[in-house]
């Protein structure tokens, strides 16, 4: 995979070069390169913002050294050559983004790289061989595991870093009407200084799902938010079994590897009901055993739809949200 990085703050990118993130790049799983955004202007002070238009506090990044990086390192001819899109042209392409995300959040996967290569292997190359291009921003859909998954089968991404009130709106608008996947991202529901800590997460949970990233690939299969079933995963000990008088259950040290399983699958359960009941009610019943049937009626679900139901809430209705909004960060 390769990846670019454009920032006003380059080196703040050096960290990748440490620990599995560097050794992948030493056995050339994934190459990284950052760029200084300020290598494409011209004039004597380097800028790379502008006043809004319209009035209002801060400063706005400029789309036209955006379009000269872009250009370079997306291989798009220069925006002068180009037929311009139009008003309703760039709205279409808004509300295209709009619907996929719609379709994102209510559970419907056939979107994105990972969709595309259900249908064929061969469609998968094409598509995955096309350069992704993401900004952090916060209007944003939240970035999810689902996302990370999806975007690990890219061959190439580049991630934009907004600073200041963030990037100007065309600049996404434009290199998707040039045929560019662009994705906007939040990482949570907080402000950050700009968008290089964004990038620096996504980055991480995009290469860490690499074939060959980690020591032990069984490591990721079992994780919070990861597989049909994306329930927070359960919580983990180590050697002392006894710490400052505190005990581990004692049923992970029986050697019931059955018993253990079963342990760590309710507790799972238990936990996201608790912490995130949004995932609960996405889960399909009649892929879940007696025993997680039971747990979640004892916890308060009702089992007798499609999906779970708090018994509170009247049937065919949902009013449940994640703890995580739709809004963003730069």
């Amino acid at each position: 995979m390769q990846i670019d990085i454009v920032s006003v703050f380059p080196e703040y990118f050096d960290v990748t070069g440490l620990s599995l993130l560097g050794k992948a790049q030493e056995n050339g799983l994934v190459t990284i390169h950052a760029h200084n955004l300020r290598d494409w202007t011209h004039d004597v002070h380097h800028s790379v913002d502008d006043t809004p238009v319209g009035g209002g506090a801060g400063m706005v990044m400029k789309p036209e050294v955006w379009g000269r990086c872009l250009d370079d390192l997306l291989k798009v001819p220069d925006g002068s050559a180009l037929q311009q899109p139009t008003t309703d042209q760039t709205a279409d392409t808004a509300d295209a983004e709009e619907r996929k995300e719609a379709r994102k959040s209510s559970g419907d996967e056939s979107y994105g790289i990972a969709s595309e290569a259900d249908s064929s292997a061969d469609n998968h190359e094409a598509g995955a061989a096309k350069p992704v291009l993401i900004f952090p921003n916060p209007s944003a859909p939240l970035f999810t595991q689902a996302d990370a998954t999806e975007l690990s089968r890219a061959k190439r991404l580049v991630f934009g870093c907004g600073r200041y009130e963030g990037y100007d709106a065309r600049i996404p608008d434009y290199y998707r009407n040039q045929g560019i996947d662009v994705r906007e991202y939040s990482i949570g529901d907080y402000v950050l200084n700009g968008g290089e800590v964004a990038v620096s997460v996504m980055l991480e949970a995009i290469t860490r799902l690499l074939p060959g990233f980690m020591g032990n690939p069984e490591s990721i299969v079992q994780e919070s938010y990861t597989g049909d079933e994306p329930l927070l995963e359960y919580r983990q000990y180590t050697r002392p079994t006894t710490w400052r008088g505190m005990a581990v259950p004692e049923i992970l040290t029986s050697g019931d590897h059955g018993k253990v399983d079963r342990f760590r699958r309710d507790e799972a359960i238990r936990r996201t009901s608790r912490i995130r009941p949004d995932l609960i009610a996405r889960l399909d019943c009649s892929a879940l055993d007696k025993q997680d049937r039971r747990l979640l009626e004892d916890l308060g679900w009702d089992m007798q739809e499609t999906h779970p139901r708090p018994l509170d809430q009247p049937s065919g209705r949902s009013t449940l949200k994640r703890s995580d909004n739709q809004r963003a960060v730069r």
